[in-house]
């Protein structure tokens, strides 16, 4: 059966200016959050998470990368993404876990976006107005680190002791200036260190 749906929620930020320096591109960040009922909740330690999964998690992943679709607009601008959960009191961080942790929920929105890259994440458990970080990466390049960025938000109601909040993020941008470089810059120099040293 599937997840029941309290409410769906979204957050957007356009990031303007920083450090003191206006964006050659201003950078929207959007998140899209559904308050779900957990349905492990109440049952005492549930061995196979399985069934629920199964019933649930396509359809939810459908719907919130829909809103998400939406929300954007125009696909082509998404340049990342990631996906966060976090379980109300009562219930367990695997619970968390196993909403956002297959593949019948995360191809939804990976497949809405037209990415490649795995889907970054955090899970957790709170309560009411908890924080919830999004980590974000590039769609395609898993490597670019001018794109690892999180977006934060909170809902004043969500979640509930008994409840999942499950969320997606996107931005059309990464960092506002990035300048440290990524992976590849790091081995060339590690490279090169070694090689002098060597010598």
């Amino acid at each position: 059966m599937p997840f029941h749906v309290r409410k769906i929620v979204t957050f957007k930020e356009l990031m303007l200016v920083e450090g003191g320096r206006a964006l050659a591109k201003p950078i929207e960040l959007i998140a899209v959050a559904a308050i779900i009922r957990n349905p492990w909740s109440g049952r005492g330690f549930v061995e196979d998470l399985r069934p629920e999964q199964l019933d649930g998690c396509a359809q939810l992943g459908r719907t919130m990368a829909e809103h998400m679709v939406r929300e954007v607009g125009d696909v082509s601008r998404v340049e990342s993404y990631g996906k966060a959960a976090a379980v109300g009191m009562d219930g367990e961080v695997e619970h968390a876990s196993a909403v956002i942790h297959n593949l019948r929920f995360g191809n939804q929105y990976r497949n809405a976006m037209k990415a490649e890259s795995y889907l970054s994440f955090t899970n957790k458990r709170g309560g009411p107005n908890t924080s919830i970080q999004i980590p974000m990466k590039h769609l395609h390049e898993t490597s670019a680190r001018s794109h690892f960025v999180t977006f934060e938000f909170s809902v004043p109601d969500a979640p509930h002791q008994d409840e999942i909040l499950v969320a997606i993020g996107a931005a059309t941008g990464g960092r506002a200036h990035p300048r440290i470089g990524d992976r590849h810059l790091d081995n060339e120099e590690l490279r090169s260190e070694s090689a002098a040293v060597a010598a």
